[in-house]
């Protein structure tokens, strides 16, 4: 029986982890073996404060991972399927179910984080590691003086089009607007980069090609009878993130996306169950903002246990 349990491994889980375990709450944290964290993925993480020469998205987690252990998180890696409501000596529980085994905690905290979205055009699933990829950091080596593609506009579309500029001899971002939604620096070093171009206003149609890729059709979004086709070996997706909540969304409030929708204090609907990081409805999704939602959620949770056994904070009991 936990008094915390946190699914997802991510920096907000992590984060959350630090708190609980550091405050002495039985915590378990269970990590994904199907969706690990995307910034895992990410080659370099320059705007998290204390790093100044960056650090990579890897590295990252594994300094969170081990600090969290130091204060005695239990960590298990399992795929939960589903939440249920639950008692025990009067006290309201939950249940998690994952794929080989159920846990309980008095309280629950969702940091599952979200996966790439994916354009759902003809070619993109036969193509999915065959020149069509969801990660430059992953897949980058293997396109050395290739013409690649890059679809999307915001902060991590560019940043991997500019990691793929170490192999590519050239990389042509994809965007659907006439301009970039990334941050002025990253837009700044991607327009004065001399391997990168851009195909503004376009979509992509559909991927093609025989064994792997070999070309992309784009269409232009304000002239819908304007089409083009793109020679490339490579597309790499950056469109979008899906939270991952689909077993969770019986059991707390989400908006139309899937996303879960918190208060100040991290609470969802349900009450118990709290929720943090890139899951959750917000206005910025970065590493730093997720660490401040794990904390915060951490906190929350732990009130709400000692309430939960007569113990509320602020309160003393000798015996």
């Amino acid at each position: 029986m936990y008094d915390i349990i946190i699914v997802g491994a991510g920096p907000a889980g992590l984060t959350a982890g630090i708190y609980a375990s550091r405050s002495r709450m039985k915590t378990l944290l269970l990590t994904s073996q199907i969706n690990p964290s995307l910034i895992t993925t990410t080659d370099i993480v320059e705007n998290f404060p204390g790093f100044p020469g960056g650090i990579t998205g890897f590295e990252l987690i594994e300094r969170f991972t081990q600090q969290a252990k130091l204060f005695g998180l239990e960590i298990a890696e399992d795929d939960v399927v589903s939440l249920e409501r639950d008692s025990r000596d009067s006290m309201d529980i939950w249940k998690v179910n994952t794929s080989s085994r159920s846990f309980e905690g008095f309280s629950l905290i969702l940091a599952t984080g979200s996966q790439y979205a994916h354009l759902n055009v003809p070619g993109e699933e036969k193509y999915t590691g065959k020149g069509v990829s969801y990660c430059a950091t992953c897949d980058g080596p293997f396109y050395r003086d290739a013409h690649v593609a890059v679809v999307g506009g915001g902060n991590t579309a560019v940043q991997e089009a500019l990691f793929l500029t170490r192999f590519a001899s050239r990389v042509t971002i994809i965007h659907r607007r006439d301009r970039l939604r990334a941050a002025q620096v990253l837009q700044d070093r991607a327009v004065s980069h001399e391997k990168i171009s851009f195909e503004w206003n376009s979509i992509v149609e559909e991927v093609t090609g025989g064994d792997t890729v070999e070309e992309i059709r784009i269409r232009d979004v304000k002239d819908p009878a304007k089409k083009k086709t793109l020679e490339v070996q490579g597309v790499f997706v950056f469109a979008g993130y899906i939270p991952n909540t689909a077993f969770a969304r019986d059991v707390v409030a989400c908006d139309e996306s899937g996303y879960v929708i918190v208060d100040d204090q991290m609470r969802t609907s349900a009450k118990g169950v709290y929720a943090c990081g890139d899951c959750t409805k917000k206005l910025l999704r970065q590493v730093i903002t997720a660490c401040g939602d794990g904390a915060t959620a951490a906190f929350a949770a732990e009130q709400y246990i000692q309430d939960l056994k007569g113990n509320p904070y602020g309160t003393w009991s000798v015996s």
